[in-house]
């Protein structure tokens, strides 16, 4: 009697969230458009992607759609249409410092803008697994998040930064962020990173090689993932390279290899001599040609380095630059003739009125200053950014079996990758966002 009232008090059955995907279930088919399928290949016209609940079935031409394909599906015309996977941008702080009604206001710019999925590069993980969480099973409309632990020197903390994303604990001494020297149990540090739900680790400044190189290798024992700066400062790059993380973040600090003098710590870092790299300079050829034969990948960041430019043009007392986003470009453009996989990360935020992610910023400086090909932009925003944060089994491309990340522009992004701004309706995980929905925070 008394298990009977229990269950009579119980609440009914709640309705699910706002934004979660669509009941297994639900087929809809996308049929008719050009499909740019993420992987390189060349466009296919008229075809037909057929998705059930938040996976991809089957992708045919529309001419192979039979009835049990079509039997109980929802058809979206996208005739004269262009579908390509959902964007993917590899460098983000959502929570430094932690501010929620920002945080989820740039998560819906993102979704409704065409990203479905971020690479968060270290924030206070307290708020941004929470954000993870709300995204994921659609209580918000967000891209999903994959995001880092951090692990640096201990003469790194005095950062303010560290402050703003650990208050209430003591910075360098939480698992999210964590000091390291030679006395640190790295095991359990690893450990103590990978129970913050975190999916890899960002090996930040203030290290030098032989911690740069335990750190890597004792991730990468516990099947965790590194994300490393380009230069730890004092370590070189070629030592971060030689360490073997999976992708390297920031072009410019690369550049620091070509270098005689080189920053000491991350505080003291000074401009790069643009002088060195008038034409390809045979120690970036060296560190690119060796970053390729280990499969790294270069999370380039170009728009950075430009956004500081505009900072110093409209700010006197503002940070000086450390490198110009043209010498950004540049080394960009021969990291990618030597054969290194490039993602397209933002590391900051477009302006708040403007109705656009920051992420449209770095794919036309990777299209129209480094030079690369729309269709490798597309890649790199896409099947790239998955494989930063080992989900290209799952997205990045458009594939059965995959989620049912999707954008759907009214304009050829082959022709011009500014094209992907006449999007018209961004899918995840099998939910449709219509672009016209969206409105521009104020």
């Amino acid at each position: 009697m008394l298990l009977g009232l229990a269950l009579a008090l119980l609440p009914a059955q709640a309705a699910p969230p706002p934004y979660a995907p669509p009941a297994a279930d639900t087929r809809v088919i996308y049929s008719g458009a050009t499909l740019i399928d993420g992987t390189g290949a060349p466009p296919r016209r008229d075809m037909a992607v057929v998705v059930e609940g938040e996976t991809i079935r089957a992708v045919v031409p529309v001419r192979d759609l039979d009835a049990n394909l079509r039997n109980g599906a929802e058809v979206v015309d996208l005739k004269g249409r262009y579908l390509l996977p959902g964007l993917i941008d590899s460098h983000v702080h959502l929570a430094t410092p932690p501010d929620r009604p920002f945080a989820e206001a740039m998560m819906r710019r993102d979704l409704y803008g065409g990203i479905t999925a971020v690479r968060d590069m270290a924030d206070d993980l307290r708020q941004i697994a929470d954000l993870a969480r709300a995204s994921r099973v659609g209580e918000m409309p967000g891209p999903d998040i994959f995001f880092a632990a951090v692990m640096a020197g201990p003469s790194f903390f005095d950062d303010p930064r560290t402050r703003a994303v650990t208050a209430g604990a003591e910075p360098g001494h939480v698992p999210w962020m964590q000091a390291i020297d030679d006395a640190t149990d790295l095991p359990l540090a690893v450990a103590m990173a990978r129970g913050t739900g975190a999916t890899a680790i960002k090996i930040y400044a203030n290290l030098p090689p032989h911690l740069v190189k335990t750190i890597t290798a004792e991730a990468h024992r516990q099947k965790f993932k590194v994300w490393a700066h380009g230069m730890v400062f004092p370590t070189p790059p070629a030592d971060v390279v030689g360490a073997g993380p999976d992708v390297i973040s920031h072009v410019c600090y690369l550049a620091y290899q070509a270098m005689d003098r080189r920053p000491e710590s991350y505080q003291a870092r000074f401009p790069v001599d643009a002088s060195l790299f008038a034409r390809d300079n045979p120690a970036m050829t060296a560190l690119f040609r060796d970053i390729a034969k280990r499969g790294m990948i270069l999370d380039a960041t170009i728009r950075v380095y430009a956004a500081a430019e505009e900072r110093a043009r409209s700010d006197p007392n503002a940070k000086p630059v450390h490198c110009t986003s043209d010498l950004a470009a540049r080394l960009t453009a021969q990291a990618v003739r030597e054969g290194v996989i490039v993602s397209a990360g933002t590391d900051g935020f477009s302006a708040k009125g403007d109705p656009w992610p920051a992420l449209y910023g770095e794919l036309d400086l990777l299209a129209k200053k480094a030079g690369l090909s729309n269709a490798a932009v597309i890649r790199a925003a896409t099947l790239t950014g998955a494989q930063t944060i080992g989900e290209e089994a799952r997205m990045g491309s458009i594939a059965p079996g995959k989620l049912a990340n999707m954008i759907v522009t009214a304009k050829d992004p082959l022709a011009d990758i500014a094209n992907l701004k006449s999007l018209e309706m961004t899918v995840k995980r099998g939910r449709r966002f219509q672009r016209m929905d969206y409105r521009t925070e104020q």
